[in-house]
């Protein structure tokens, strides 16, 4: 009679630290083809971002060249808001939504971003800025960034949860591009749809889309200004005096924000036909040139300048910059915030050097980013902003004015699509709604 042999367990059932191994060498395997995967895929939406932005960033020099060159261009703004308004309410469709439609994507990806917004936006920005509008670039390299990604993503029949990661790359890649930023581009991209989350699930796609973008635009021979570097000696008493001077460029964003809310708000309850809105945005702008000169029109480079290079200005220039600006966006011209805000905070920064008693070009090159952060909630964005643009010895004052501009800035923002995760006073909020729909409690 044959005995019956008892099978050893070790042949049927591995050991288990060989089942782990396996197990780990299969999630590797995984993460290194998602790796890939996002690489390409973000670096496809940069390339878009960054040829769509080189040929946007090159004829927009021209344009300026051209305008300051004939002064009296301005006088065309209110035929040319006609046209550009007219353009916008018969042709643009959901394309009016802008950039603030493709962070409400990102939250709800429900319905694809509309093709026609890339060559409306490059049409119009060109055409606000041909005529001496106060508007700058970064939404025009949004909008056509996140406009060709969706075409594309449209094309590959990406999944919804993977069109919302493009998107947000989408944003990188416009935002890195159009300001030779590539990390900022990213960090942004990441931590601009909610205030109080940054979504690092989609750091790969971002970080790939905002450095091959910035590539390129370099490698077609697009120059970007080169700023002086900031080194200040840091001590107690600097740090104090920041303080006080991000809590102003955080009120001056605020101050933006209502102020463009208010003229929204005015115009859409008493002109009921959206082109005449843009006309009479025109005229004002028109008017307020012939009263205080030509200086505020368009992204005023040459009054950014002037601050970073340490001139005096007074408190009124950021002011009625705020003022041309707020006009020129409450009223729909086509084109961004961001460069204004740029010039808003350069100036002002200027203006606060001398009550504060530290280096006006310090300053400046501080307000700069920071009124920026406060208006767009992106305090890490624009920290990395200011290390990019201005070298790393100014980090610890960047770090302090663009916290503190993002903490008095209020819970609005320039995107009306951003959402509120956490307030600003660590409340986290289950609802998140819109900041343009928040309320203090």
């Amino acid at each position: 009679m044959t005995e019956n042999v008892p099978v050893s367990n070790e042949s049927s059932h591995p050991p288990a630290w060989r089942t782990a191994l396996i197990r780990q060498n299969r999630e590797h395997a995984l993460i290194a083809a998602s790796l890939v995967r996002w690489i390409i895929l973000g670096s496809i939406s940069g390339g878009l971002a960054g040829l769509s932005g080189w040929v946007f960033l090159t004829v927009l020099d021209h344009i300026t060249d051209f305008r300051l060159e004939h002064d009296r261009m301005y006088f065309m703004l209110p035929i040319a808001g006609l046209i550009l308004g007219g353009m916008y309410h018969y042709f643009g469709g959901r394309a009016r939504g802008g950039s603030p439609l493709l962070i409400e994507q990102i939250h709800e990806p429900t319905e694809w971003v509309p093709r026609r917004m890339a060559p409306m936006i490059l049409l119009g920005t060109w055409g606000s800025q041909l005529f001496g509008a106060s508007v700058g670039r970064e939404g025009t390299a949004l909008q056509m960034s996140g406009s060709l990604t969706d075409a594309f993503a449209r094309l590959i029949r990406l999944k919804t949860e993977d069109r919302r990661t493009l998107l947000i790359a989408a944003l990188a890649g416009g935002f890195g591009a159009v300001f030779g930023v590539p990390v900022a581009g990213a960090v942004f991209a990441l931590e601009v749809q909610s205030l109080g989350r940054v979504r690092y699930e989609a750091i790969v796609p971002a970080l790939s889309a905002s450095i091959v973008g910035d590539l390129i635009v370099r490698g077609l021979g697009y120059e970007h200004s080169i700023r002086v570097p900031l080194d200040p000696s840091i001590d107690t008493w600097l740090i104090l005096k920041l303080l006080l001077a991000g809590a102003a460029f955080g009120l001056a964003g605020a101050a933006f924000i209502e102020l463009t809310d208010r003229i929204k708000s005015v115009m859409a309850r008493f002109v009921l036909f959206p082109p005449l809105r843009t006309f009479i945005g025109g005229l004002a702008l028109m008017g307020l040139t012939a009263w205080v000169g030509h200086d505020y029109l368009g992204m005023s480079l040459g009054l950014i300048d002037r601050a970073l290079a340490g001139d005096r200005l007074s408190f009124a220039v950021f002011a009625l910059k705020i003022l041309f600006t707020a006009i020129s966006i409450g009223t729909l011209f086509p084109g961004g915030e961001v460069t204004p805000l740029f010039g808003i905070g350069a100036t002002l920064g200027v203006a606060l050097a001398t009550p504060l008693n530290i280096d006006p070009a310090l300053l400046a090159g501080l307000g700069f980013v920071a009124v920026f952060a406060g208006a767009s909630n992106t305090p890490l964005a624009c920290t990395i902003l200011g290390i990019e643009i201005f070298g790393g010895g100014a980090t610890v004052p960047f770090a302090v004015v663009c916290v503190m501009a993002f903490v008095f800035s209020g819970h609005r923002g320039i995107y009306s699509s951003q959402r509120v995760a956490v307030t600003k006073a660590g409340r986290r909020l289950l609802h998140r709604p819109s900041i343009h729909g928040w309320r203090a409690p």
